[in-house]
Formats: C-alpha cells, structure tokens, sequence
C-alpha cells in the first residue's frame, strides 16, 4: 500500500462530514441567538470571537482535510487565525470597540 493510499483511507466518512455539519449549523443557530441578547452588551464579542474560531477550526480541519494532512499545513493554518485574531483584536481596541 503506498503512503497515497494511506492518506484516503483515513478520510472521515459521509456520516462524520454531516455531525460536523450540523455542529456547523447548530453552532450558527447560537451566534445568530446570542446576537439578539441585548443585556450581554459589549460581551458579546468575546463570545463571538471564540464561536467564530471553533467553527473556522472546525471547517478547516474536516472540509479542508487538515487533520489528515501533515501538521506543516495545520501550523501554517493556525498561525494565520492567530494572526488574524490579533489584528482584528489590535484594531477593535485602536477604535475603541472595547470602552
């Protein structure tokens, strides 16, 4: 068996991509609610970032196959979330979204 065939063996099966799925959908359906929460405030973005993260997690190691591949490509992944959340962070301070 060449390492190829190694690789597509240990893709998830239908089932698993529809339980992430749902995850997805479930996990939108709470941001969605979470939104209408007018006493959270300016608590909700905390709350939303930290969704929003697993869920960007969540499409990048299934749908994209991240998990299954080599942990380069998942380092180089999760640096650029990291990144990302930091400068959106930097910049929400910056204009005052957190006073």
């Amino acid at each position: 068996m060449s390492d190829m065939d190694k690789t597509h063996s240990a893709h998830p099966s239908p089932r698993k991509y529809l339980m992430v799925a749902s995850a997805l959908v479930v996990l939108t359906a709470i941001e969605v609610g979470i939104f209408y929460i007018e006493s959270l405030g300016k608590g909700i973005i905390p709350i939303l970032f930290i969704l929003s993260a697993f869920k960007f997690a969540l499409v990048g190691m299934f749908y994209m196959h991240l998990r299954y591949d080599s942990r380069l490509f998942s380092i180089f992944f999760i640096t650029g979330l990291v990144l990302a959340s930091l400068v959106t962070l930097a910049l929400m301070t910056l204009f005052g979204m957190f006073n």
